[in-house]
C-alpha cells in the first residue's frame, strides 16, 4: 500500500515538476524523458533479474511491431500531458485521467467483447453527458482530456494483449523511440534551439531526472501491483487525478466553470457508482 500511495502521489504531484522546465519545448522534454528512461529502466531490470534480464528482452518480430505502436500511444500521450501542464492546461489533464477507467471499460467492450454491467452501462453514459456538457458549456470539445483518455486506454488495451511484462515492455518502447529522439536533439542542436546545456545547470539537471521521474513511480507501482488486489490497486489510480484537480485550481489558479463542475461532478458520480459495484462484485466472489 505504501508503494501504491508513493506511484499515484508522484503521478499526481508531477505538474510541479514540469513547471519548473516550462521554458523547455515538450517535444524536448519527452525526448530526455526517453532518452534517460533507458538506462534507469536496464538498471532496474538488472538488479532485480540478474544479468538473465537480456533473454527476456530477446521478443518476436511480431511483438517488437505491436510495441512500437504502443510506444507511438505512449509518446503522444506524455507529449500531450505535458503540453497541456506547460500551456496551464493542467485542469484539463486531471479530467482526462479521471474518464480513462471508463474510456477502458468501453474499449474493453468494443475489442475484447468484454460485458459490460447494466451499472458499468449507466456510468459511461453519464460520464460521457457530462464531457458533452462540458464540450457544450466551452464552445469546443475537450480535446485535451479526450486525447490523454482515449491514448492511454487503447495503450492500455494493446499491452493487455500482449504477453510481455511491463518494464520489458516499457524498455523496448524508449529504445524504439530512442533513434528519433536522438535525431530531434541533433536537429535542434544545429539549428541552435536546444535547451539543454544552454539553458543552466538546473534546467540541464531537471532533464536528465525526467528519467527517473518515468521510472520511479513505475517501479512502485509494480511493486504494488504484485501485492495487493487489482481491485485495491483501482481505487488508488484516483489519488492521481485528484492532486492534480487540486493543484490545477487551488496552487496554478485555472479557471474551474460551471461547466467543468458539470463535467467532473458526472465523472465522479459515475466512477463511485462502478467502484462500488466492483468492490460488492469482488467480495461475493470471495464469499462463494
Amino acid at each position: 500500500m505504501a508503494a501504491a500511495l508513493a506511484a499515484y502521489i508522484l503521478w499526481g504531484l508531477v505538474p510541479i515538476y514540469f513547471k519548473q522546465i516550462q521554458s523547455v519545448a515538450p517535444i524536448e522534454i519527452i525526448s530526455h524523458r526517453i532518452i534517460w528512461s533507458i538506462p534507469m529502466l536496464a538498471g532496474f531490470l538488472l538488479l532485480r533479474d540478474g544479468f538473465g534480464f537480456w533473454r527476456r528482452l530477446v521478443l518476436p518480430r511480431r511483438t517488437i511491431f505491436i510495441l512500437l505502436l504502443t510506444a507511438l500511444l505512449i509518446a503522444f500521450n506524455w507529449l500531450m500531458f505535458v503540453w497541456a501542464v506547460v500551456n496551464d492546461q493542467i485542469l484539463a489533464t486531471s479530467l482526462g485521467y479521471f474518464i480513462g477507467p471508463l474510456v477502458s471499460f468501453l474499449l474493453g467492450f468494443l475489442f475484447l467483447k468484454e460485458r459490460l454491467t447494466a451499472i458499468q452501462t449507466i456510468g459511461v453514459l453519464i460520464a460521457a453527458s457530462g464531457t458533452v456538457y462540458l464540450g457544450w458549456f466551452l464552445g469546443t470539445l475537450p480535446w485535451i482530456s479526450l486525447s490523454l483518455a482515449f491514448s492511454f486506454g487503447l495503450y492500455g488495451l494493446i499491452r493487455k494483449m500482449l504477453d510481455v511484462g511491463p518494464m520489458v515492455g516499457l524498455l523496448w518502447e524508449t529504445l524504439l523511440l530512442a533513434l528519433p529522439a536522438l535525431l530531434y536533439m541533433a536537429w535542434s542542436v544545429r539549428h541552435g534551439t536546444l535547451d539543454f546545456g544552454s539553458g543552466g545547470l538546473q534546467i540541464d539537471v531537471l532533464l536528465v531526472l525526467a528519467g527517473l521521474v518515468t521510472i520511479l513511480p513505475l517501479i512502485w507501482f509494480n511493486v504494488a501491483a504484485r501485492a495487493l488486489r487489482l481491485t485495491t490497486v483501482g481505487f488508488f489510480q484516483y489519488i492521481a487525478p485528484s492532486l492534480t484537480f487540486l493543484l490545477s485550481v487551488f496552487v496554478y489558479g485555472e479557471v474551474f466553470t460551471r461547466g467543468h463542475a458539470v463535467a467532473f461532478g458526472c465523472i465522479w458520480f459515475a466512477l463511485a457508482m462502478v467502484s462500488t459495484e466492483s468492490v460488492i462484485r469482488s467480495r461475493r466472489i470471495r464469499m462463494s
